[in-house]
């Protein structure tokens, strides 16, 4: 196989169905079994929270998507990563739209009661970990050596404390 069939992370599953999936199937698990937990608060408050929750959360991924096309670079990992993007955004986190579209995520868990998406995020998190960011981590290691290294010293992986 040459060398440019090979430049991409190998990950598992395309990122974007991960969220997709759970939360289809938290919708679903929702309607067959009610656990009534997110429920129980009082739903202006908790419909405002999961608003701000998933507003930071788009937030957080619009700024990771601008930073990669500001930087002609692809945001698709089955296509080349080009080049590395380390500031704006990507000084905080090396994986905002990941962090962000798990956000918005528990946005909408709060917004719609949906007691099994908040479930469901955990093993997602497990999949998103180690099916696609820790594969991108290596190909980005084997791409871009020091470059990588040293841009993982300074940056977080998810979140300041978190990984």
């Amino acid at each position: 196989m040459s060398d440019a069939l090979k430049d991409h992370p190998d990950v598992v599953v395309f990122p974007p169905l991960i969220p997709l999936a759970i939360l289809v199937l938290s919708v679903a698990l929702q309607w067959l079994v009610p656990l009534h937990l997110l429920g129980t608060i009082e739903p202006m408050p908790r419909i405002i929270a999961g608003a701000l929750v998933a507003a930071a959360g788009i937030l957080v991924t619009v700024n990771g998507g601008r930073a990669l096309a500001r930087h002609c670079t692809n945001v698709n990992p089955s296509l080349p990563t080009l080049v590395l993007a380390t500031d704006g955004i990507f000084r905080f986190t090396r994986n905002p739209m990941y962090v962000g579209g798990m956000t918005v995520l528990a946005g909408i868990a709060l917004i719609f009661a949906l007691d099994f998406l908040a479930l469901l995020m955990i093993p997602a998190g497990f999949v998103l970990h180690h099916g696609i960011v820790s594969r991108e981590e290596q190909y980005l290691q084997r791409k871009f050596g020091d470059q990588y290294r040293s841009y993982r010293a300074k940056a977080p992986r998810y979140l300041p404390l978190i990984g």
